[in-house]
């Protein structure tokens, strides 16, 4: 007889199984790199409305046991990536640790550093290491009265491509996407308007092949919906290099409790992949909604 921790584990090291979602709106499987850790059968009911088949949770590391229980809940359907505090002196331990026992990636960061400070560069260096994935949030402005920022300085992140090359970027959030246009647009949370083309996010995927983007939460929905002419052409340019991701707050995949903000009513999950579909060819969707994901993560589909 096993005990909880042994069954958890190996639930998790279970081969992957196409879920069968309730609604097959995309006419294939999509992962969500950006699904943030709910309770056993949150994540579940999310996924079955929006149409999604596979998820990566986003969960603290000291709490991997609560998106392990759901992987033991729903076998073969999702994914952990780790994330700590990064002035924490051991986060570098503790992501280690949390490989060991079963996150495939690092992430969501987000602290109140500076894109190339020391923090984030052991985890850089760590992630190459570990050959995994990181997801580091990106936001120069502030959207809070605090006035807090994480990852500041955008423009430094050419360097660290560069200085860690083995290293797989997975850019998220506010900075990444104000940066689609050459316009000058950091002090705005979700910016309107044709984009200008040569934005360092557009160059930044051109030239440095370590880096992906993180297409989630209002941030992403907002850069493909305003301006659906660059859209087009770029998702032409970067289709190998663009991850689905959800980073939704509405409790059914539906809209439900989706009741503050942009898109009041509505599912970003379902508006980000309506955008991608409406925007892309079928063979284009299905590397942004699965193959680069599988590629990328090393998810075994």
């Amino acid at each position: 007889m096993i005990d909880r921790r042994q069954f958890l584990l190996a639930a998790a090291a279970a081969p992957v199984a196409l879920a069968a979602p309730v609604e097959d709106l995309w006419d294939g499987p999509v992962i969500d790199i950006h699904a943030h850790t709910r309770d056993v059968n949150g994540n579940a009911t999310h996924c079955d409305g929006a149409g999604i088949s596979h998820a990566i949770l986003l969960t603290r590391a000291n709490q991997l046991d609560n998106a392990k229980a759901a992987q033991a809940a729903h076998p073969g359907r999702f994914y952990i990536s780790a994330a700590v505090t990064l002035t924490d002196p051991k986060a570098a331990d503790i992501l280690t640790q949390a490989v060991k026992n079963g996150a495939i990636a690092f992430g969501e960061l987000k602290n109140p550093v500076q894109a190339d400070g020391p923090e984030l560069q052991r985890l850089y260096a760590l992630a190459a290491e570990l050959d995994v994935p990181i997801m580091v949030h990106f936001q120069e402005f502030p959207n809070s009265p605090k006035g807090v920022f994480f990852a500041n300085g955008i423009k430094n992140l050419p360097k660290m491509l560069e200085k860690y090359p083995k290293t797989k970027f997975v850019a998220h959030a506010n900075s990444v996407w104000g940066n689609i246009t050459a316009v000058n647009e950091v002090n705005t949370d979700y910016p309107t308007g044709k984009i200008v083309p040569d934005g360092l996010t557009d160059k930044m995927l051109g030239e440095y092949a370590n880096l992906f983007a993180d297409l989630s939460a209002n941030s992403g929905q907002n850069a493909l919906s305003r301006d659906p002419e660059f859209t087009t052409g770029f998702i032409q340019r970067h289709q190998d290099k663009l991850l689905y991701g959800s980073d939704c707050p509405c409790h059914d995949g539906k809209g439900q409790g989706r009741d503050t903000g942009r898109l009041i009513g509505k599912c970003l999950s379902r508006e980000t992949l309506s955008i991608i579909k409406k925007q892309g060819t079928p063979a284009i969707f299905r590397k942004i909604a699965w193959e680069n994901t599988c590629r990328v993560y090393k998810v075994k589909a």
